[in-house]
């Protein structure tokens, strides 16, 4: 006979376990990240200790010093932490919500959305870099709008919706190419610079509203993460649990998308981030804990840990884009094969 009392104290010891293993990986993700932007910051043609850049970021004048590390390494760091953060946070949500590995920005063409957008404002409007941004963001609601009315139908559909934004994805990247090659020689270098995904010349007037979107939505979508979890079982499950569904949806897409365009229209499309992040955390800590802050520490993890490598491994210095791809292309194709034998595909 089963003993209520018995079993009611092994789901608390579960869920014990659980918050533990939570607070320990996130604490060393956290030790993690800083450790990185340090590195971030000490690192570079000159290597400074560290009480010369304490000295520097709080305002004391040291030759040689302030410009390397007020003007271009400590942009680069916060520019890379806070969009890898937003990268993160973004795939982690979608993969989620719609319960597929695959369903992150970067292959529904959300984040192309957000490029081409860019792209024409950079090399046809020569537009300011505030006005990219908005158009950033704009361009990847306005494809989020779309591939959501299109999967809807009678009902909404996730393999339909990963179906159309793959779609989504070819037309617009055939539409970045098209800019690119009616844009001017001068325009040409940095647009494929800014496409590659690269946190050269980041400066603080670029990165402030990065930061903002981050610090602002962050907090919405971890209130959320119980909700993002109910989602996850399903929309009949989610809504006999009292959760509105496409309210929920909405929301979440909304606010992950502003985050994601937003860091796109700051770095460019880092490739892979958005992809790897969620999966790496639910490595990690489990999937039974909502992963909203792991995700989006893994992911400023891995832009920074991949721009170091592009600046300081290699003879020449890569786009931090170039190695999130290098890294991320193998987990696609065993993804793929592991999903093919298993019939999802």
């Amino acid at each position: 006979m089963r003993n209520p009392s018995s079993e009611s104290n092994f789901i608390k010891v579960g869920i014990q376990k659980r918050k533990r293993r939570w607070i320990f990986v996130t604490s060393l993700l956290i030790v993690f990240a800083v450790a990185l932007c340090w590195a971030m910051l000490l690192l570079g043609n000159t290597i400074y200790p560290v009480n010369v850049v304490i000295r520097s970021l709080m305002g004391e004048e040291i030759s040689g010093a302030n410009f390397a590390i007020n003007t271009i390494r400590f942009p680069r760091m916060i520019t890379g932490l806070f969009s890898g953060f937003a990268f993160g946070v973004a795939g982690y949500i979608f993969q989620t919500m719609l319960r597929n590995p695959l369903a992150n920005p970067n292959i529904l063409g959300i984040t192309s959305g957000s490029s081409a957008a860019a792209v024409f404002c950079i090399v046809i409007l020569h537009s300011s870099n505030a006005v990219v941004s908005i158009a950033a963001i704009i361009g990847g609601l306005i494809t989020v709008i779309i591939m959501y009315l299109l999967s809807r139908g009678r009902s909404f559909s996730i393999g339909r919706l990963i179906i159309i934004g793959i779609g989504m994805q070819a037309m617009l990247d055939a539409v970045i190419s098209f800019l690119i090659l009616k844009s001017s020689e001068q325009d040409i270098a940095g647009a494929l610079r800014w496409l590659s995904g690269s946190l050269n010349g980041s400066s603080m007037s670029e990165a402030i509203p990065l930061i903002i979107i981050v610090i602002v939505l962050t907090p919405v979508m971890l209130m959320l993460g119980k909700e993002l979890s109910m989602l996850e079982l399903g929309d009949q499950m989610a809504t006999s649990l009292g959760v509105a569904t496409d309210k929920m949806r909405i929301t979440l897409i909304i606010s992950s998308v502003v985050m994601i365009a937003i860091a796109t229209a700051t770095t460019g499309p880092i490739a892979f981030v958005s992809f790897l992040a969620g999966p790496i955390a639910n490595r990690l800590v489990g999937i039974s804990s909502s992963n909203i802050l792991p995700a989006g520490l893994i992911g400023a993890i891995l832009v920074l840990f991949a721009d170091l490598i592009g600046q300081f491994a290699f003879e020449y210095r890569f786009p931090v884009g170039v190695i999130t791809g290098i890294l991320g292309a193998p987990y696609l194709i065993y993804l793929l094969i592991r999903m093919n034998q298993k019939g999802e595909l």
